[in-house]
């Protein structure tokens, strides 16, 4: 078993900087939508009520991900590189969760962007933490047949 972890560092309005870590390692920053207090234990009931869409970082807690296809990003050229992206499986109350590139939670629909957080509010040089993310942890993995979980905490 693989394990991407995101530590949630800073918590702010309309953002939430993280650090990833790469099987226990420090690995780079991320951004993701504003950190509502979810957590995995509850209903799919309470998630709705607090969820604002397009606003709501995922709920803390633990998934598997697969390596899988995205219609929506088909076209951009960090997907076409390897035909396949991180996709979050079964987080309750959102659907189509990714690791992917963006610099702002305005970019995010609950997905998690990689890159450096050098500048408030944001992350920059997404595209490379990307690239390096598939190249040195995803993609490996993948090719091994490793299963791959995420951590939010």
């Amino acid at each position: 078993m693989r394990t991407i972890k995101v530590k949630r560092v800073a918590r702010k309005p309309s953002y939430t900087i993280g650090r990833i870590y790469c099987d226990g390692s420090r690995f780079c920053d991320s951004i993701e939508d504003q950190d509502r207090g979810l957590d995995d234990s509850m209903t799919l009931e309470q998630i709705q009520k607090v969820k604002v869409y397009g606003e709501t970082a995922i709920p803390t807690g633990t998934y598997r991900i697969i390596m899988g296809d995205s219609p929506k990003f088909r076209n951009r050229a960090w997907f076409k590189k390897y035909g396949v992206v991180p996709r979050v499986q079964d987080v309750k109350g959102f659907d189509g969760v990714l690791i992917h590139p963006f610099n702002t939670a305005e970019e995010s629909l609950g997905c998690i962007g990689p890159g450096e957080n050098k500048v408030v509010g944001k992350v920059i040089n997404s595209t490379k933490a990307y690239y390096r993310l598939m190249d040195e942890f995803f993609i490996p993995a993948w090719k091994a047949g490793d299963q791959i979980q995420l951590v939010v905490e």
